[in-house]
């Protein structure tokens, strides 16, 4: 799953009472208040879902007096390795979240708890089939399923596109072609394109050296973009956990990006995106970038950073059609925890409907538990953002996602040369070999 700005530890003092009948539902019986506090911590990623569950834990507060919930935000960028070093040291929240490329290793690990044996089988039937389905693994789910991204769109900034005399109606149908023959993205990024003198990235006067406005957000980003562009030119990133993406559709899509960024200059420099993973996003919300290919995990972001009337559209087209990637994130629980019990109603309360309400009510993310998700649709109806074209992409199809055992090594070793090749600095056929083979022989 793509990405997300900050990390939430989140602290719960805890005495063993059912939850409004929450926790009885998962298969935990309610214990007698013993008038006992414990501590129970959590770590996540997201400050907007942080504040979501701020209002969701208010509730659990007040049905369970003798808990306390705090948070904690730290960044995105140390989140797994301080989550594998504090695994390592046994030093690690009592409830944590994890990404698909990192908790078979963990589970394999014997450090998280096994969900299905905790709650039982019937207990996924509340959630998300494609989140429970990405989390299983030998047989088990392995966290609680949180959040269900759908799939990938564009977001667009509706008075560029009206100056560079653009209709919305037509980003949904962009095409890229790595041939260049059939190519309908590119001649409208290099409109949408300007430097400080008011020329356009199609004008032979345009001074790349002085852009004051990006069309698009080509970047070194595996979530929003490259996993996306392999999918819809028939390519993968992984089969199964076997990379694939060193392969001639591959190599073409990668180079549609890089080519993007330095070739015509219609994205911003990979010397800011590859240290700044939020980069884009402030240009979009700022009013300085036209089109921001992402998903609904910023959807909060760009409501709460841009001043100007926006939408989303359906994500480019490739060869193979417009295959987005879809994602989840679950709540996976410390295995060795002191307080097993105090954890498991976290967890039940986390599961259920009315634990995850407030994330969809107040559009922070699209939960992955099933009965808040018509509470996420309608507050973006209230919002006048129509986010079905982020639904409609999967009909699709859909390109696999991140899986597999020592994935975060595998990340490891391809991440610098990935940097490298969208600086410019490697061929990106010679660099994707190079990637390939250092990913394959760490994820062994």
């Amino acid at each position: 799953m793509a990405k997300r700005s900050t990390i939430i530890a989140i602290t719960v003092s805890a005495a063993i009472v059912v939850v409004g009948g929450v926790a009885a539902g998962f298969g935990i019986a309610g214990a007698a208040n013993s008038g006992t506090k414990e501590t129970v911590t959590v770590r996540l990623w997201d400050d907007q879902v942080a504040k979501a569950y701020a209002t969701s834990f208010a509730k659990f507060e007040k049905a369970n007096p003798n808990i306390t919930v705090k948070t904690d935000i730290v960044p995105w960028a140390n989140y797994f390795t301080k989550l594998r070093t504090d695994i390592a040291g046994n030093s690690v929240d009592d409830i944590f979240w994890v990404n698909a490329g990192n908790f078979i290793d963990y589970a394999n690990n014997g450090n998280l708890l096994n969900i299905t044996k905790t709650f039982g089988a019937s207990a996924e039937k509340a959630w998300s089939p494609s989140v429970v389905k990405q989390y299983t693994a030998n047989g088990s789910l392995w966290g609680v399923p949180q959040l269900a991204d759908p799939g990938i769109g564009v977001f667009y900034n509706t008075a560029l596109l009206k100056q560079a005399g653009i209709d919305p109606k037509t980003i949904s149908t962009l095409h890229w072609d790595p041939t260049g023959k059939n190519d309908t993205l590119l001649p409208v990024l290099e409109k949408l394109t300007k430097d400080a003198n008011g020329n356009n990235a199609a004008s032979p006067n345009f001074d790349p050296t002085k852009i004051v406005q990006y069309g698009y957000n080509a970047a070194n980003d595996l979530n929003a973009l490259y996993i996306n562009y392999l999918g819809s030119n028939g390519a993968s990133m992984q089969k199964g956990d076997q990379f694939t993406f060193d392969s001639p559709k591959g190599i073409q899509a990668f180079q549609y990006l890089v080519d993007l960024i330095n070739k015509y200059h219609v994205s911003p420099s990979a010397a800011d995106t590859n240290t700044d993973g939020s980069f884009s996003l402030n240009q979009f919300t700022q009013g300085k970038m036209a089109l921001f290919q992402s998903g609904s995990y910023n959807l909060a972001n760009i409501k709460q950073g841009a001043a100007f009337s926006w939408g989303i559209a359906g994500m480019p087209a490739g060869p193979a059609g417009a295959i987005s990637v879809t994602n989840g994130v679950v709540a996976a629980a410390n295995a060795h925890t002191k307080h097993p019990d105090a954890v498991k109603k976290v967890l039940a309360w986390l599961g259920s409907a009315q634990g995850s309400a407030a994330i969809g009510a107040t559009g922070s993310a699209s939960p992955a538990v099933t009965g808040a998700q018509q509470v996420y649709l309608d507050y973006w109806k209230t919002q006048n953002a129509d986010v079905s074209p982020l639904y409609s992409v999967l009909k699709n199809g859909t390109v696999q996602a991140p899986q597999g055992a020592n994935w975060m090594a595998a990340q490891n070793a391809f991440g610098p040369i990935f940097e490298d090749i969208f600086l410019g600095r490697t061929p990106v056929a010679a660099g994707l070999k190079q990637a390939q083979d250092a990913a394959n022989a760490a994820i062994k």
